[in-house]
């Protein structure tokens, strides 16, 4: 069998076929190649490079009358540049291409060299894609362009010492014995190992107090796909082999396991407490279970007494910016439920898409929910992240039904998942600010201007002028307008009609509040009529207490609780030097507000701790450890960015939540933090570390295109933050003690890679989660290689070829030879990407 990784898919896709995917029949009238052509130090923050134009047509290009449009971070012509072509900004991250008046066009055969200049290239994530043409004589649709790019000559330097740096990373894994090893995953509270083992087969039956029947009964399922066989539910039968008893415990959460030879009893005070005890037998089996029925499956005697250090323990998963299908949300959720996470953040709503179906305001998915071509966004919005000119492109279009949304809901509260629903305001708000556009004019045309202007989210006469952090200069609602909240409380409204008929939880709805750009509001018609109305709001930075005040009473008038990112607790002012900064808003530290903390980097290291002790509640999601979509390490063919740094499985599980200054060694940029780094900074206090709630993942989608791309960024980094959610506070993080470090993270790393990820193999049909890439240094004139996850096999080759399963097993160090590939397998023969020297 030929065994491909996914993410070299991935990356011949970027470089070979962008733009292709669009399923148009129209020939492309050029193709392109991207080459840097200087990274040198001398352009510190900013990369040179030549796009090459190459007509392979029978028609020449014109010298005027078409647009090449595509998506990048930045872009501008070089200095010196002869093409006679120039770029422009459309908006966010879309970009064109046009000639200008001296250009000549491009003949058959020839080609065209554009030198460009943009952010500095880091990885593959900084390169452009989505590249298409639009040609005068038919502006209404584009034709995707073919995209190449060449290696830069910088990488192979940079890989061979990053290589190195895995390798000796690598050297502080230590061998473990297995009876080090915790028996369940995450570890529990307590556990002690007894002699024998239970057999569980087809004679085994199941009781359980009234209370737990659900319970029961779904544990009865897992183990008959064990088995093959039925396992009999009993009420309340003292006789059965495996008991689910009522127990008052310290939380719903708790639970206890008792496993002998002759039977296994659980006991909890709550169902979520059961479940997650019937979470532990599944973690206990042979990680190949869900490979094979087996007969009958042996457990190990032990008795556990266990619950989670955070009742928070978050995911959360952007499905706004690239859209996800629904059935790769409920394999999302099938994995938080195994793992004990029990918070499924759900973030549906972004500048460049919204989605979730809200009765009576269709334009928010016909409109918010698509992206292409467009000249005027009137049926969907321009493309973003390279999803091309056609709506076709799966990732960049989708939403999610009402019906779908409510079969969401049903299977994370089986699950014992909570759903809290981002709908990101007054920023990232772009898709939502066009369809309600679309749907004033639609009814403004038919005459009705009342109903036209119900739900405006901005002031058409509105004169300010903003940018984004995402190059956008048109997503910030206005939230002086009456009809804005009209809207929140139509959308609000009706998710809480949907998690009603769902019958799940609902305590909270996150309104955002992220990445407010300076320059909003300030000169808009409506802000004024409200300032001259409202003595309190003297500047349009008082908005943001206005607004969020009104949603809080809005949310608490239906019983529930605002979430929402750090800056709905903070307050701009302005500084003696005229300089403004932001400060700890205290008016709304009484409003049970939940505030998920980003940012600790450099400059705002102790904002978590700052507004945890002013009195928010505060969800950890600091982005240096935390940001599961930033790229696993520097090299240049990893996908994710890195802004915030780099985020591998050590970076989660090395997290210590109430001293995280500890844990923090380097800053987003890799460079080693100096002595003394964090003097002066706010330290958690007591009253503060009450109000830490839990911790949280994020997975955003700007660069996930597919489920493969997902699972890749999304395991195995996630399970550091499975153990740092559930287990208790570890010795070594209180003592600082090294070498007790080592032996944790030894341990932990054997229990992923041996166990967990041999399950992940096959549970739920299988994850592609990320295999390493193997370390790989010379010393002398030997070739040394190792691996981080302990039981995976590197094999290699000296001809230039990719290494398979049937290639040469690295054991012992290797003469050099140029050439040599190295690649890292599991036990089912799939490899991660090879390294080469």
């Amino acid at each position: 069998m030929k065994i491909i990784n996914i993410l070299s898919l991935s990356l011949i896709c970027l470089m070979a076929c962008s733009g292709k995917r669009e399923g148009n029949n129209v020939t492309a009238p050029i193709t392109l190649k991207w080459r840097v052509s200087d990274h040198s130090q001398q352009h510190a923050n900013e990369s040179l490079s030549t796009l090459t134009l190459l007509n392979t047509t029978e028609e020449a290009l014109p010298k005027n009358g078409w647009k090449l449009y595509f998506n990048i971070g930045n872009i501008k012509i070089a200095e010196g540049d002869s093409s006679h072509l120039h770029t422009r900004h459309v908006n966010g991250d879309f970009f064109l291409l046009e000639p200008d008046s001296s250009f000549a066009g491009l003949n058959v055969g020839d080609s065209l060299k554009v030198n460009v200049t943009s952010r500095r290239f880091k990885n593959l994530t900084d390169f452009p894609n989505g590249f298409y043409i639009v040609l005068e004589s038919d502006s209404s649709k584009g034709i995707s362009i073919p995209f190449s790019i060449d290696t830069p000559a910088y990488v192979r330097q940079h890989e061979e010492m990053l290589n190195a740096k895995i390798y000796d990373q690598n050297t502080r894994i230590s061998a473990v014995d297995s009876n080090q090893i915790p028996p369940l995953f995450p570890t529990p509270k307590y556990y002690k190992r007894n002699e024998g083992v239970f057999k569980l087969n087809a004679q085994t039956t199941i009781s359980a107090d009234t209370a737990f029947l659900a319970e029961a009964k779904y544990l009865a399922k897992t183990l008959g796909e064990f088995t093959g066989s039925e396992i009999d539910v009993l009420q309340q039968q003292n006789t059965a082999t495996i008991q689910i008893q009522q127990k008052k415990l310290a939380s719903n959460e708790a639970y206890e396991l008792e496993i002998t030879s002759q039977h296994i009893v659980i006991r909890a005070s709550g169902s979520a407490g059961a479940f997650y005890a019937i979470q532990s037998i599944k973690t206990l089996t042979a990680p190949d279970l869900w490979k094979n029925k087996q007969k009958e499956i042996s457990l190990p005697s032990l008795v556990v007494q266990d619950e989670p250090r955070f009742a928070h323990r978050a995911f959360m998963l952007d499905v706004a910016r690239n859209f996800q299908p629904k059935d790769q949300v409920k394999k999302v959720l099938d994995l938080m439920a195994l793992y004990k996470l029990n918070v499924f953040h759900f973030h549906l709503v972004e500048d460049e898409g919204w989605r979730l179906e809200i009765p009576g305001l269709p334009e928010l998915t016909e409109v918010g929910a698509h992206r292409g071509h467009t000249r005027d966004e009137k049926d969907r919005l321009l493309p973003s992240y390279g999803s091309g000119p056609t709506t076709d492109n799966l990732s960049g279009n989708g939403f999610y039904s009402r019906k779908d949304f409510i079969e969401i809901l049903r299977y994370a509260k089986d699950r014992h998942i909570e759903v809290i629903t981002e709908i990101e305001t007054p920023g990232h708000a772009r898709a939502a600010i066009k369809a309600m556009d679309e749907r004033y004019a639609r009814l403004k045309a038919e005459g009705k201007e009342k109903e036209a202007s119900m739900y405006l989210l901005r002031d058409l006469a509105d004169k300010s002028s903003y940018e984004s952090v995402q190059g956008f200069h048109d997503n910030v609602i206005n939230v002086a307008l009456p009809s804005v909240y009209t809207f929140l409380t139509k959308v609000s409204d009706e998710l809480i009609a949907m998690y009603a008929e769902a019958g799940a939880p609902l305590r909270t709805i996150h309104f955002g509040g992220d990445e407010v750009p300076n320059g909003v509001w300030e000169n808009s018609p409506a802000v004024q009529k409200l300032m001259a109305s409202n003595v309190a709001i003297k500047s349009p930075e008082d908005l943001w207490y206005y607004y969020f005040n009104k949603l809080h009473e809005m949310l608490a008038s239906r019983e529930l609780f605002l979430s929402g990112w750090e800056e709905v607790g903070l307050r701009k002012v302005t500084a003696a030097d005229g300089t403004k900064k932001m400060e700890v808003e205290k008016r709304f530290v009484h409003n049970n507000f939940y505030l998920d903390v980003w940012n600790n980097l450099s400059g705002n290291e102790d904002l978590a701790y700052k507004l945890a002790n002013a009195g928010y509640k505060v969800v950890l999601t600091n982005v240096t450890n935390m940001y599961v979509d930033l790229a696993y390490n520097p090299s240049f063919y990893e996908m994710g960015q890195y802004w915030g740094g780099y985020v591998d499985i050590e970076k989660p599980f090395s997290f210590i939540p109430y001293d995280y200054y500890k844990n923090q060694t380097e800053d987003e940029k890799g460079n080693p933090l100096k002595s003394g780094h964090f003097s002066g900074k706010e330290k958690l206090t007591a009253f503060g570390k009450t109000n830490i709630v839990g911790v949280q993942s994020p997975l955003w989608a700007e660069k996930i295109t597919s489920k493969e791309k997902q699972e890749y960024l999304l395991l195995p980094k996630i399970l550091g933050l499975v153990e740092r959610a559930w287990a208790p506070d570890p010795s070594w993080a209180r003592s600082g003690n090294q070498e007790e470090y080592q032996k944790a993270w030894s341990a932990f790393l054997h229990t992923v890679a041996k166990r967990e990820l041999a399950r992940l193999d096959f549970y739920n049909g299988g994850y592609l989660y990320r295999v390493s890439t193997p370390g790989v240094k010379k010393i002398g004139d030997k070739i040394h290689a190792n691996i981080q996850l302990p039981g995976f096999t590197i094999h290699y080759t000296t001809d230039g070829s990719e290494p398979t399963i049937k290639s040469p097993v690295y054991k012992d160090p290797l003469p050099f030879e140029k050439g040599m590939k190295f690649s890292a397998f599991n036990n089912q023969g799939r490899s991660g990407r090879s390294v080469q020297l």
